[in-house]
């Protein structure tokens, strides 16, 4: 039973996918055709109900909407603009500088919003302009803004680590926080070195010298921004609140932060909870369908019969994370990262746990494979928007793009087969 379950599952899931039915409804009717070959039909359904609407009811859950809206405010509250005055500062002397200066404000904005797209969106309109009156070619920027736009869902907070801890059996949010940081920054770092090579290959010049008196107004104009990432790690870190309650904290201050900046009018936050709202229900949708999806494996003890027939093949610790980081990085050419996470955790993370993993560093990991595919065709939400806004085709932006892709993958792998990059934090802060 459990064989035919599972290519009744999956065969079901990739048939819906290839006819462009949305992910969440693939899940949806694959797993109800798959309890349907060993529960009644009224039985079935009544299930399949209670357990997509169980799968959201966590009050953890609630910090997903609330970063959400955060980071809304914050797309709109003139923060991304001041986030990249910033960055100016930090990178504005380097070949390509332009180029450094948007994956910089990919990783400070990201991190706020918590959206690889968000940032490729604000930092794309923000810089695109910029960096096509300095001579950029449209494809060398939009790579360099695609490639980076991930490193946010990295670095905290992050509501794809919110997902894995939920779905990993209640991993620490705080641990999972801490653990995304050198991560992160180890991408964007990459980042900038493959943007660098290319822009001393193509001949790019360097932005004009900043005073150190615009220096200091920029550093000082973007602390409230930065500070916002201080209260909200800093207290969940310290058990002060929880992530939901840092989500709520976060909200708050974007909301005074940017009346404050006359960004944006009161009469605009309709607009942003309908948007807010908008984003969240794919999201639970998403979640509440992958719910379904992990209790229909659990039935059919499709987990344990995957992890079994990956370890007949192997017990090589070093033979099974290549394995598992290949399967990672097909699934996250053609599945968003969510549904991944909840789908996928549930069948790798045994495998991982059972030759010495920590649960901590394997769910940065994960995370780091989805990130990639976040930027691959054909489903790379990240690529779509990043090549959208610079207004370049799809195809023509993936050449660009290879050199990033290897070097990604070689952190990948480095990350992978280096525990303490991703333990050394928690392990400092005793997580």
């Amino acid at each position: 039973m459990t064989i035919i379950a599972g290519i009744v599952l999956f065969l079901s899931f990739f048939i819906l996918l290839f006819f462009s039915i949305p992910i969440a409804i693939s899940i949806i009717i694959s797993s109800i055709l798959t309890l349907l070959l060993i529960l009644p039909f009224d039985v079935t359904i009544i299930t399949a109900a209670q357990r997509m609407v169980t799968g959201i009811d966590n009050f953890t859950m609630l910090a997903i909407p609330l970063f959400v809206l955060a980071g809304i405010l914050m797309n709109n509250g003139g923060i991304a603009f001041r986030l990249v005055n910033f960055a100016k500062v930090l990178v504005g002397r380097m070949p390509g500088s332009l180029a450094h200066t948007n994956i910089v404000g990919n990783m400070l904005f990201g991190s706020i919003s918590g959206s690889s797209v968000a940032a490729a969106a604000a930092m794309g309109r923000i810089m695109t302009p910029l960096q096509q009156k300095q001579g950029y070619r449209k494809e060398y920027s939009a790579a360099a803004n695609i490639a980076s736009a991930p490193a946010g869902l990295l670095i905290p907070p992050s509501s794809m680590l919110i997902v894995y801890s939920l779905v990993s059996g209640g991993t620490s949010i705080a641990a999972l926080f801490m653990a995304g940081y050198i991560p992160g920054i180890l991408w964007g770092t990459t980042c900038m070195i493959v943007a660098y090579i290319l822009a001393k290959k193509e001949g790019y010049s360097v932005s004009e010298k900043i005073g150190w008196k615009d220096r200091l107004f920029l550093i000082l104009d973007a602390i409230p921004s930065l500070f916002l990432v201080i209260i909200v790690i800093g207290g969940i870190v310290a058990g002060v609140f929880t992530a939901t309650e840092g989500a709520a904290i976060a909200v708050l201050y974007a909301l005074i932060l940017s009346l404050i900046y006359k960004s944006f009018k009161l009469k605009d936050i309709p607009n942003i909870l309908k948007e807010t709202v908008e984003i969240t229900g794919m999201i639970l949708l998403l979640i509440t369908a992958s719910a379904l999806f992990s209790l229909v494996m659990s039935y059919t003890g499709l987990p344990e019969a995957i992890s079994n027939g990956i370890l007949s093949l192997t017990e090589n610790p070093i033979l099974l994370l290549l394995l598992m980081n290949i399967i990672l990085l097909v699934i996250g050419t053609f599945m968003d990262i969510t549904p991944a996470v909840l789908i996928f955790t549930p069948i790798f993370l045994p495998i991982a746990t059972s030759v010495g993993l920590d649960p901590v560093h394997f769910g940065i990991v994960i995370a780091f494979n989805l990130c990639i595919g976040n930027i691959t065709p054909p489903v790379g939400s990240a690529l779509f928007v990043g090549a959208s806004v610079a207004n370049v085709k799809i195809e023509s932006v993936i050449r660009t793009l290879v050199p990033y892709f290897i070097a990604l993958i070689i952190m990948l792998l480095v990350i992978t087969f280096i525990p303490q990059i991703s333990l050394f934090l928690p392990n400092l802060f005793g997580l």
